[in-house]
């Protein structure tokens, strides 16, 4: 197991960031005996690939106004959240495709590799340039085969099954999971969980019984000899750092039986068999993802960019979901509006629709689509985000509770539980936000909250992701 350079827990913070390693200049004395710091290369932040900046700012969270359709009165709350990046739309099927066959390319360089399909080393990497051991991980500059003899074709063709009626080779959704870790940063910090036991009195007029045990959960996850995922939450004595290191495996391939399972007696086979696999919805929303899902495309996205930076990889933050408060607060724009647009009404003047919903009228087709429409084809808001009200609800990170914004913190809100398998399902809860292309005009107000169970795909929700930015003094924040 390697060491850990940095570890921000515990109360123990070692600093690794050596001259000779950062390129900064060492730590010296002024004229005099003053103190004049230690220096370094300034870090600007590039803009990531589709994304784009919600500089931080102040909101009045919640409805003012009781809700005329439902009578229901949402807590409001005067809140301030930082600065983030933001995709400018929904994660597609075509951005969704690209993690589901890198774990598919991920599992065949592996079967390749071993023994029991030819046994091929040079795709997987177990030494260094100096030729020094190290953790055996995949080597993606080898290409696939073009020709493959006959132990490769049996490792590709294990990734496959066949169709009972057309003969035709589909790609064994059963066998795509991605395994990822998460390293539980906040939990390792919090003083209670200090593995010094006198350290957790320190500098707090809260007594703590330093002879406490204190207790830790930790997910873990592993495959059965039955190809099954078994996920479990281990409780046990904190023991050391590791202790908060998270895994996870996650079936990732979407639910596409999702549009027949949410509209009884209706006829929608073809989004079941085309929405996801065809070319022509490659500009669609991804739909049929879970909660647990669109976090692991996160981890995965996050994991897909550091190996492709250099040096400054390190400042990078972390893929993710956004949280409830900063979803509303990049969708009703630099304004703070009621919807993603200027007015209260949902045309304009010429008629046309500002979103893709549901009329209340019940015409689906009112706004130029029957379900979900390309991303991007309805104008944006005024922080340069598409189809924020709409099109499809997105996943937050947020744990949905009837308290809302009256539970949270008003600086960065948020309320985070990762519910164990065994957990009753009122804690699996996760807050959903926007609307969809089936739900009404009240539905789509920046504001409205529902929720879903973070297990259960939809075809009408879809998430996009966010990245805390760097720097919390970016000039890119300032407000011109």
């Amino acid at each position: 197991m390697k060491k850990i350079n940095t570890i921000i827990a515990l109360g123990v913070i070692v600093l690794t960031t050596l001259s000779a390693c950062f390129g900064g200049r060492s730590a010296s004395v002024g004229r005099g005996g003053e103190v004049v710091g230690v220096g370094g290369r300034a870090f600007t932040e590039p803009t990531p690939y589709g994304m784009t900046l919600i500089k931080r700012g102040f909101l009045k969270m919640g409805m003012e106004k009781e809700d005329s359709l439902w009578g229901k009165q949402t807590p409001v709350k005067e809140i301030s959240v930082d600065g983030f990046w933001m995709d400018e739309t929904e994660v597609t099927n075509s951005e969704y495709k690209q993690f589901v066959f890198w774990v598919r390319d991920s599992i065949l360089r592996t079967r390749l590799a071993d023994p029991s399909y030819g046994g091929d080393e040079s795709y997987m990497i177990t030494e260094d340039k100096n030729g020094d051991p190290v953790t055996p991980h995949l080597n993606w500059k080898k290409p696939l085969p073009r020709k493959p003899n006959e132990d490769e074709l049996r490792a590709i063709e294990s990734l496959y099954v066949t169709n009972p009626v057309t003969g035709e080779k589909m790609l064994d959704a059963s066998q795509m999971n991605y395994r990822y870790e998460v390293y539980d940063y906040t939990a390792a910090a919090l003083r209670r969980n200090r593995l010094n036991p006198a350290e957790r009195n320190l500098n707090t007029d809260i007594p703590v019984n330093p002879d406490e045990v204190v207790m830790i959960s930790k997910d873990t996850a592993y495959i059965d000899d039955e190809g099954r995922i078994v996920r479990q939450t281990i409780d046990r004595p904190l023991s050391g750092p590791w202790d908060f290191l998270n895994t996870y495996i996650v079936n990732v391939y979407p639910d596409t039986t999702c549009w027949v399972n949410d509209f009884v007696n209706s006829d929608n086979e073809t989004y079941m068999r085309l929405y996801f696999s065809s070319p022509t919805y490659n500009d669609y929303p991804v739909v049929g993802v879970t909660w647990e899902q669109a976090n692991a495309f996160c981890a995965w996205r996050t994991d897909y960019l550091l190996k492709g930076l250099g040096g400054e990889a390190r400042y990078i933050q972390r893929y993710r979901l956004p949280t409830e408060a900063e979803w509303e607060y990049a969708a009703r724009g630099k304004e703070g509006t009621e919807f993603p647009w200027e007015t209260v009404d949902v045309k304009n003047d010429k008629g046309c629709f500002f979103a893709n919903f549901k009329p209340d009228r019940g015409n689906y087709t009112e706004d130029g689509n029957l379900i979900t429409s390309r991303v991007g084809i309805f104008s944006s808001n005024s922080n340069g985000l598409f189809d924020m009200a709409g099109n499809v609800a997105e996943w937050t990170s947020t744990t949905y509770t009837e308290a809302g914004i009256d539970a949270m913190n008003d600086l960065n809100p948020e309320l985070r539980y990762n519910a164990a398998k065994e957990d009753p399902y009122k804690l699996k809860k996760k807050s959903v936000r926007g609307g969809s292309w089936k739900d009404p005009e009240s539905y789509i107000r920046s504001a409205w909250r529902t929720w879903e169970y973070q297990n259960q795909p939809r075809c009408y929700i879809g998430f996009r992701c966010v990245r805390s930015l760097a720097s919390t003094t970016s000039s890119k924040q300032k407000k011109k």
